[in-house]
C-alpha cells in the first residue's frame, strides 16, 4: 500500500498529464481523454480553475516546482479572460473569486463589479433553468449555483480586502430574504422559488437548498454587521431540524423532499448530505447563534458527523450507496471535512486509506473510477477534475498526509474557510 503523499503526488502527475491547451490557454478534459464544453473549462467544479485549489494544498505540503509555478501563472490567465457572464460558485464568478484568492492572483474585484452588473431585483440569470422543468426566467438561491453562492463569493471577498464586496453583499442578501417562505417550523428556501418550478422539491442539504442558504446568511451576517440576517439563518437552521431523522442520535436531512422513486433517501457526502449539512452549525456559532431548537449548535454538528460515522461508508455495502470517492459526493469530501473539523481524524484517516487502495495505476500516476450502478457498464471513466476527479483526491490526501505528519493546518476556502 502507498502512502498518503506518495500516492497524492502520483495522482498529481497523472492530472498534469491531462492539462491540455487550446487557443485560450490551459484547459482539463472531465475524464481522462475526453473533452469539456469551452464555457467550462475555467471552472472550479471539473474545469482547470479546481487545480487552483490543489495547488494552494501542495503549498502548504512543499515548494511548488517551475511546472507547478507556470501552471499557476496559465491558470490565473485562463481565468481573468474567460469573460463569463454566469454567477455559480462552481462554473462561473464566485468559482473566479475562489480561483484567484487561491493562487493569491488580482482581479477578484472585476469579478466582484462583474456580479453587480449582472444582478437582477430577483437573482441572477441561470441559462440551464428553462422549460420544461422550470418556468421562463427562474432564478436559482442554493449555494452552488444561485444567489446564496454570491453571497457566500462576498463574504470571501470581503475577508480579502477586495472592492464592492459589501455592495455585492447588500444585494444577494436582499433577494434572499425578499424570497424566504415562512413554515411553521420557521424560515425556509428552495433552490428553485415555487413561482417559478414546475415540478414542486426541495433539496434541504448544503448544496442545494436550505442548510446551504442559512450558512451564507449566518456568515454575512457576521461579517457584516447585520443581525436580520443572522436571525433568518437562525429560523433556517430552526425549519431544518424539523426535517431531518434523529432517530440514532445523529441528524441527517432528507436527499429530497419528497423521496424521488430510485433514489435513496439519504445521502453522506459535501452536497447532500449531513458532511456539507455540518458546515451550517459553526457558521451559525459564529454569528452568535449559540442554540437551534434548544439544542447547542455544537451539538447539532456532532450529530452530523455520527451520521457520517455510523452510515457505513465508505464500504459499497450495495450497489448505488458509495459509488463514488470524489470531493463533491464521495469519499475526499467527507474526509476533508472532518480532518477540518479536527474531529474523527481517525476515520477521515481511515477513508485516505481506502483511497490509497482504490487507487488505479496508469503510467507514472494513478487515477479512480467511480460506477454508476445504473448503466450496463457501470465503471466510469476516470475523472480528472477538483470536484469529481483525480484533483480534488490527490489535494484531500496531501491534506491527510500533512495532518497524519503531526501538521494540522488546512487551506482556507470559500466553501469552509469558517471551520477550520
Amino acid at each position: 500500500m502507498g502512502t498518503y503523499r506518495g500516492t497524492a503526488e502520483r495522482a498529481w502527475r497523472w492530472v498534469l498529464d491531462q492539462v491540455r491547451e487550446d487557443e485560450l490557454g490551459v484547459w482539463i478534459p472531465e475524464f481522462a481523454g475526453g473533452d469539456l464544453p469551452g464555457e467550462w473549462r475555467t471552472s472550479m467544479y471539473a474545469g482547470v480553475g479546481g487545480l487552483a485549489h490543489v495547488l494552494a494544498e501542495i503549498r502548504l505540503s512543499r515548494e511548488w516546482t517551475a511546472r507547478e509555478e507556470e501552471l499557476a501563472e496559465a491558470v490565473v490567465a485562463r481565468v481573468r479572460a474567460n469573460g463569463t457572464a454566469e454567477a455559480s460558485f462552481f462554473n462561473g464568478l464566485v468559482s473566479e473569486l475562489g480561483v484567484l484568492t487561491a493562487l493569491d492572483a488580482p482581479g477578484s474585484g472585476e469579478a466582484v463589479a462583474r456580479l453587480l452588473e449582472l444582478s437582477t431585483p430577483d437573482g441572477w440569470v441561470h441559462e440551464h433553468l428553462v422549460p420544461p422543468r422550470f418556468r421562463e426566467g427562474a432564478r436559482c438561491h442554493d449555494v452552488t449555483a444561485g444567489t446564496a453562492g454570491v453571497l457566500l463569493g462576498a463574504v470571501w471577498a470581503r475577508r480579502h480586502g477586495v472592492a464592492g464586496a459589501e455592495d455585492l453583499a447588500h444585494v444577494a442578501a436582499g433577494i434572499l430574504l425578499a424570497e424566504r417562505e415562512e413554515v411553521p417550523g420557521g424560515l425556509n428556501w428552495r433552490m428553485v422559488p415555487v413561482r417559478f418550478s414546475v415540478e414542486q422539491r426541495e433539496t434541504p442539504n448544503f448544496s442545494h437548498g436550505l442548510s446551504g442558504v442559512a450558512t451564507a446568511l449566518a456568515l454575512a451576517g457576521a461579517e457584516f454587521g447585520r443581525p436580520d440576517l443572522v436571525e433568518a439563518a437562525a429560523a433556517g437552521a430552526e425549519h431544518l431540524v424539523t426535517l431531518g431523522d434523529t432517530s440514532d442520535g445523529g441528524f441527517r436531512a432528507p436527499l429530497r423532499i419528497p423521496r424521488l422513486e430510485g433514489f435513496e433517501e439519504f445521502s453522506y457526502g459535501w452536497c447532500h448530505g449531513p458532511t456539507g449539512t455540518s458546515l451550517l452549525w459553526p457558521a451559525l456559532r459564529r454569528a452568535g447563534v449559540s442554540e437551534v431548537a434548544g439544542v447547542d449548535v455544537d451539538e447539532w454538528r456532532r450529530r452530523c458527523l455520527h451520521s457520517i460515522r455510523v452510515s457505513g461508508l465508505p464500504e459499497r455495502k450495495y450497489p448505488g450507496f458509495w459509488d463514488n470517492d470524489g470531493r463533491c459526493c464521495g469519499t475526499a469530501g467527507v474526509g476533508d471535512v472532518l480532518l477540518d473539523s479536527g474531529r474523527h481524524t481517525d476515520f477521515a484517516l481511515h477513508l485516505a486509506d481506502v483511497l490509497v487502495e482504490r487507487a488505479i495505476a496508469d503510467g507514472e500516476g494513478v487515477c479512480w473510477r467511480f460506477t454508476e450502478h445504473r448503466d450496463e457498464d457501470p465503471l466510469l471513466p476516470p475523472g480528472v477534475g477538483w470536484m469529481q476527479g483525480a484533483a480534488g483526491i490527490a489535494g484531500f490526501l496531501f491534506h491527510a498526509a500533512r495532518v497524519a505528519e503531526g501538521d494540522a493546518r488546512s487551506v482556507p476556502r470559500i466553501d469552509t474557510w469558517w471551520t477550520l
